[in-house]
């Protein structure tokens, strides 16, 4: 009889957890702040952050910052005049942090999605992919794509450097993982760059010359057709590292523009794996991208709100805790190091494009069209 009530009386506190973690869930909001529209990832990913949400029983909301930190402050402000209990914020700049300590001041669950929320010490935690990886798989496809390991000085390869917007965190970090892997080809001669060349984005200055800022095409682009025109006019690039899909596809538009690269591009990298860029690979064109499965990001931001909220160990299957694989500075926003937790990307050429289709990345009819 004494084994029946204390196992009755497991049950029933178990089922009172239970009831106590549904009511946390039932119509709490979490707020989602995304930076912009232009890069359709950030779309497929507000959208992906919902339904996870709805999911677990909360409330869930989006808006979009138009690559505007005032604009994106307002939205937060608005999620936090609602009542959310949590903020998902893809920032454009640090101009958040000045929200983010309101956030604090009420006790909202703040997580940096993807890109690191700098100069503030009021939140706790930042889940993205491990970005200086990303780096280095796409420096190492350009080694692969020009067979570095047999190039000499005697015959260089030649390539220029292209960075992200430089109010993202996570340019840096993709950067210098590229460069990680292609300085020593550089010291050796067997790769020259044409154009500015920061040997790591500690190079502020040479570094501000190759960034795009807020990740625009139009801006890349026009420094790719000036590259064209003036440094590289004299030589074949061989390669361009370029560090997303949206910026790939507006140098090769200006590559394509150029009588010398209209049969023979160079190798061009991205990142995202977005369907246009896929397309391009596809057809020979951008040479690899990046994939981030971002349905498992935003699964994963999700499930770290929950646990958060609820006040449990924060376990997140498929993420590691940066600090726990030596790169703490992942999650150092300058005035203290959060949580950063890390999944991992995948490296995709012609050869592997079924990656993403496998992952059910594309709508079907845009699989279809990959296969």
């Amino acid at each position: 009889m004494k084994k029946f009530s204390a196992v009755l009386l497991i049950l029933v506190l178990a089922a009172a957890m239970t009831v106590v973690s549904c009511g946390q869930r039932a119509g709490s909001l979490i707020g989602i702040a995304m930076p912009e529209t232009h890069v359709m990832r950030w779309v497929k990913d507000g959208n992906s952050l919902v339904e996870e949400a709805k999911k677990l029983g909360y409330r869930a909301e989006v808006q979009y910052g138009d690559a505007n930190q005032g604009t994106q402050n307002q939205q937060i402000q608005s999620f936090l005049t609602q009542g959310a209990k949590a903020l998902i914020i893809g920032c454009i700049n640090d101009g958040v942090a000045p929200v983010i300590t309101e956030a604090a001041r009420e006790g909202v669950v703040v997580i940096a999605y993807d890109r690191l929320i700098q100069n503030s010490a009021d939140y706790d935690f930042y889940i993205t992919f491990n970005n200086f990886k990303v780096g280095q798989l796409q420096g190492q496809s350009i080694v692969d794509g020009l067979n570095l390991d047999s190039a000499t000085s005697a015959a260089p390869k030649f390539i220029t450097l292209f960075a992200g917007s430089p109010t993202d965190g996570n340019a840096f970090f993709f950067f210098d993982g590229a460069m990680s892997i292609l300085n020593p080809y550089i010291d050796s001669g067997a790769l020259r760059v044409v154009g500015p060349y920061p040997r790591t984005s500690d190079d502020r200055a040479n570094f501000q010359r190759i960034a795009t800022e807020n990740w625009q095409a139009p801006i890349a682009k026009t420094r790719m057709e000036n590259l064209l025109s003036n440094d590289a006019r004299a030589v074949t690039l061989d390669a361009v590292l370029a560090p997303n899909d949206t910026l790939a596809r507006a140098i090769i538009e200006a590559l394509r523009a150029d009588a010398k690269y209209r049969g023979n591009l160079p190798v061009v990298t991205g990142q995202d794996a977005e369907f246009a860029s896929a397309m391009s690979i596809r057809n020979g064109e951008q040479f690899s991208t990046v994939f981030k499965d971002t349905a498992k990001l935003a699964e994963a931001a999700i499930l770290l709100a929950d646990q958060a909220l609820r006040g449990v160990p924060i376990n997140i299957p498929g993420a590691v805790l940066a600090a726990d694989i030596g790169l703490a500075e992942i999650g150092d926003t300058g005035r203290k190091v959060v949580h950063a937790y890390l999944l991992d990307p995948i490296l995709v050429t012609r050869d592997n494009l079924n990656v993403m289709i496998e992952a059910e990345f594309y709508e079907r009819h845009e699989a279809v069209q990959l296969q």
